[in-house]
């Protein structure tokens, strides 16, 4: 698709069916000259706001002290204002003595000092000896245990600078100087237009083919944490009549800038281009970023409009890339010093970008053994979750076409690089109630839970990668068995570890509802649609296992070939119709509020490298994981045994070490 450089050239029909990708560096410079031309590129003039609803806001002017602070000179004591020479004959041996009201004056702290003093003596340091007679066995330098006048701000002082966020003690030394308000820049006002023929409220039960509509309030928050004001209008339905009465509705109330949220693409209900370009001038339709390509950009009465993608992820990070450097830009905000911490990290996998686009690929980040490494999360614009457990962002340049497992990327975290540095990843097999464990650990250890399902083999290949601190595991052994130890001496045969169980869970066919299809074992599969797990995971392997006792060949399994990455995702494919069952744990059924028939139990453990063993936040996970608080609610959980929950099975030692 060739790059073309002149808006005008866009299609101009009732709706746009016509998306030119540009870079993004050039869709920035369009945007920035068009702020230009409207003369919407300088920071917003000031208001006047009272100190009590100042913090957070940014100041459009200096501040000048108005009088000093203190503006007398003060006790800093309480105790006797003296005249500082009238002591200097006071000594242990020779006490002096001063007469109160004439050569020494009462005073508390902060008290103005009287004209004829100059020091004040602490009340420690003073023997009362009657109501008019004081008695000292030191001296004073002048101006001891004095505030000076001006001693804190000086009237005429630079206090603050202009286009500074003011802090709590900003607002307090503000009104310490004789002020009380202060002016502030105006914060952005902007309008959200949610539209889409499919959104209903928030506060609506949503029926099949209906979405709840939440990019709205995603930005409207974003926003308002960048210090602007927003305004969510109702939903608009898909119709381009009512479109255009919405945008000619905003731009009437003066905005700084408008967002229409959704219909930015080329589909049949997608007008947004062609109600930009109608009621102004169509900038930009479509940038080589991902996600969050087919972005508009326009000009209208000198109000920039920007159409914001549907998919959730989309549209935080074009918030992230357009919305906020505008906002920053508006309030005169030092970007420099309100850029989100940046790191580089190792990539755990190989990763691939669309040719010719930025890709802003989401990561879980861990600090293992001193090193970060980022793991990308599923990239789906539509996975509004993938930003909720993503620790940061990394910005793979347009033209690399990706990056290989071990390269270095640049990662913006999302969080505080604190809690990247205390987080525990573990890798491996996927259990729901890991998410119970998270909490605990959360709650009484102020630590992280840091996951990614990459199935029991995975887990214990990352370990040997050194990409995770342990990694959870579920794998018989068809020879003895027994779960685990045997593959521990397989895949981990230079690393000594430890084998924690996590519970014994209960594994069963998930069936839909009422068991349609009377399925009582796994006899019955090869009559069956079933939903299956992907290689390496422990649950797949125990279902090979049982096929082989059984002599049933997996070629006789209809959707054998069909994988999911959690018991979770199995569970949604039978609630949904894509398969009559899949093998899982009990906890899954009952979430989606499906049946279950029991096929056993199987013993979930962790594996600890030693060298992770002593890492404060491991510890506090073992910690949490024996606490008889995190066993109890953990058994009151339908398919979970926790008598052997915490316990050491295990310690697998190398070669080396053994001898």
């Amino acid at each position: 698709m060739s790059h073309r450089s002149d808006a005008t050239e866009l299609q101009d029909d009732e709706r746009n069916t016509y998306l030119v990708d540009i870079p993004l560096d050039e869709a920035k410079a369009r945007l920035r000259s068009a702020l230009a031309d409207a003369g919407q590129d300088a920071p917003l003039h000031g208001e006047m706001v009272s100190l009590r609803e100042a913090h957070g806001r940014i100041t459009a002017q200096p501040v000048w002290a108005k009088r000093s602070a203190p503006h007398y000179h003060a006790s800093a004591m309480d105790g006797y204002a003296v005249l500082a020479a009238d002591t200097v004959s006071a000594t242990e041996t020779r006490p002096l003595q001063l007469t109160v009201g004439v050569q020494a004056y009462p005073v508390n702290t902060g008290a103005p000092l009287p004209p004829e003093a100059n020091a004040v003596i602490m009340i420690e340091h003073v023997q009362q000896l009657d109501d008019q007679t004081i008695e000292i066995v030191a001296p004073v330098a002048p101006w001891q245990h004095v505030r000076m006048m001006g001693e804190d701000m000086v009237a005429t002082e630079l206090v603050l600078p202009a286009n500074h966020r003011l802090r709590p003690v900003d607002v307090g030394a503000i009104a310490g100087c004789g002020h009380h308000d202060v002016s502030v820049r105006r914060k952005p006002f902007v309008i959200l237009i949610p539209t889409g023929s499919e959104l209903v409220s928030v506060d609506t039960e949503p029926a099949p083919g209906e979405v709840i509509e939440y990019n709205s309030l995603v930005l409207s928050a974003q926003i308002e944490e960048w210090g602007g004001n927003a305004y969510i209008a109702e939903i608009v339905p898909d119709e381009r009549e009512k479109l255009v009465a919405a945008l000619e509705w905003a731009l009437d109330q003066q905005p700084d800038l408008v967002l229409m949220l959704s219909g930015s693409s080329a589909g049949s209900k997608d007008f947004t281009a062609s109600v930009v370009r109608a009621a102004g001038k169509l900038l930009v339709h479509g940038i080589a970023v991902r996600p969050g390509h087919p972005v508009i950009m326009g000009m209208a009465q000198n109000t920039p409009i920007i159409g914001v993608p549907g998919y959730p992820v989309s549209a935080a990070l074009t918030g992230e890339i357009f919305i906020k450097p505008m906002i920053e830009q508006w309030l005169g905000v030092n970007r420099q010093s309100r850029k989100q911490p940046a790191i580089s990290a190792k990539m755990t996998r190989k990763h691939t970008s669309p040719t010719g686009d930025d890709d802003y690929v989401r990561v879980t980040v861990a600090n293992v053994g001193g090193e970060y490494l980022a793991t990308p999360i599923g990239r789906g614009a539509g996975v509004i979750s993938s930003l909720v457990r993503a620790d940061g962002i990394a910005h793979i340049p347009r033209f690399s076409e990706g990056v290989n497992m071990g390269d270095s990327v640049s990662v913006k975290l999302l969080r505080p690089e604190r809690d990247v540095d205390t987080a525990v990843m573990i890798m491996g097999s996927h259990d729901p109630l890991l998410d119970l464990l998270s909490q605990h650990l959360m709650n009484e250890h102020s630590v992280r839970l840091v996951s990614a399902n990459v199935g029991s083999m995975g887990g214990l290949v990352a370990l040997r990668r050194g990409e995770a601190h342990m990694a959870g595991t579920h794998l018989l052994d068809e020879e003895t068995g027994e779960y685990n130890i045997a593959y521990l001496a397989k895949h981990l045969r230079k690393q000594n570890a430890t084998l924690i169980t996590f519970a014994h869970r209960e594994q069963g066919l998930i069936v839909p509802k009422g068991n349609p299809k009377n399925i009582q074992s796994l006899d019955t599969l090869p009559t069956v649609r079933y939903v299956n797990r992907q290689r390496g995971a422990g649950t797949r392997l125990l279902l090979d296992y049982e096929l082989k006792q059984r002599g049933i060949s997996p070629d006789d399994v209809a959707g054998y070939e069909r994988e999911e990455y959690t018991h979770m995702a199995v569970a949604a494919a039978v609630a949904t119709g894509i398969g009559d069952c899949g093998l899982g744990v009990r906890s899954a059924a009952i979430a989606l509020d499906l049946d279950f028939v029991p096929v056993g139990w199987e013993r979930f453990d962790l594996v600890i490298p030693e060298q992770h063993s002593d890492n404060n936040g491991v510890q506090a996970l073992l910690e949490a994981l024996s606490s008889e608080t995190f066993q109890q609610e953990l058994s009151q959980q339908p398919g979970y045994d926790t008598q052997q929950t915490g316990k050491l099975q295990y310690t697998h030692l190398t070669e080396s070490s053994d001898a």
